[in-house]
């Protein structure tokens, strides 16, 4: 595996993958790896003969400035990891790299960024539309790998690849779970035992909202019931839990109003924010 920390350097090898007529796969991670970025990086490898993963904390993406001093950074790690799944380049710049200049660019989002953690985190969304624009420009994949745990980060993704006419796939891989049901997420290593030990009750009380939901009850009363499981247990607070069209991740009022509905949640687990979500149909 070659690190990388130069743009000019991660054209030049990219530019002898397209050359040898590789199909170059792309993974984004803010670092912190664990085994579901792990499990992108298998994906890319299955679908792409070259597999690229940049690791950055992307600061113009954090509205909150103690996130981002507090965002777990464990390089040697990571490329252990990485070497060990079989990438072939990692790419890990400097923020200085990465905005040689401030990033001035706002993006038309649209809708689907308006929602759930568009008012939550200001400016959030464009920070992440402005770093991932710029790794698409460099790398110019032909597929680029996104969680489903970020699952309305995916939708925002898409349409600034539409705004953008980037020419790649956008894959959205499965949320990775620890045995428990919490799903992986670098902000967990922040969890006290304590609070490491009721996070999984998240992902039960999503479940027990999609039982409650199929057997005919409102989305309404589907809403508050996850709600209102969750705020009951130690250490853990909703900062929000919608049901929303799953593409265009507008709200439902009404289980009608959607084909296919997802349920997206955010919970303050002690000073820890955790994000999850759940197919409904």
């Amino acid at each position: 595996m070659e690190i990388i920390r130069t743009v000019d350097e991660l054209r030049q090898r990219v530019a002898k993958f397209k050359e040898q007529g590789k199909t170059v796969g792309l993974v984004p991670t803010m670092g912190a790896l664990h085994a579901g970025h792990i499990s992108l990086v298998d994906k890319a490898r299955h679908d792409c003969q070259a597999v690229v993963v940049s690791v950055f904390v992307n600061p113009t993406q954090f509205n909150n400035q103690n996130d981002l001093l507090t965002y777990p950074r464990t390089e040697e790690a990571d490329c252990a990891l990485l070497e060990k799944a079989g990438v072939d380049v990692a790419f890990i710049p400097s923020v200085s790299e990465m905005y040689p200049q401030p990033d001035t660019r706002t993006f038309d989002l649209g809708p689907v960024a308006e929602v759930m953690e568009g008012p939550m985190r200001p400016g959030h969304f464009n920070g992440v539309a402005q770093v991932v624009s710029k790794l698409f420009d460099m790398v110019r994949p032909n597929r680029a790998y996104f969680g489903e745990k970020d699952f309305q980060q995916i939708a925002v993704i898409r349409r600034m690849v539409e705004i953008e006419g980037f020419d790649l796939e956008i894959v959205a891989c499965p949320i990775k779970r620890h045995d428990d049901g919490l799903a992986m997420s670098s902000r967990n290593v922040r969890l006290t035992p304590e609070q490491r030990r009721v996070a999984p009750e998240i992902y039960k009380a999503l479940r027990l909202g999609k039982e409650f939901a199929a057997a005919g009850h409102s989305v309404a009363d589907t809403k508050a019931l996850v709600t209102d499981t969750i705020n009951s247990v130690p250490y853990m607070e909703v900062e929000y839990f919608e049901i929303v069209n799953a593409e265009t991740m507008q709200p439902v009022a009404d289980w009608a109003d959607a084909n296919h509905a997802a349920g997206c949640i955010t919970v303050y687990c002690g000073d820890v924010r955790l994000i999850d979500n759940i197919i409904f149909f």
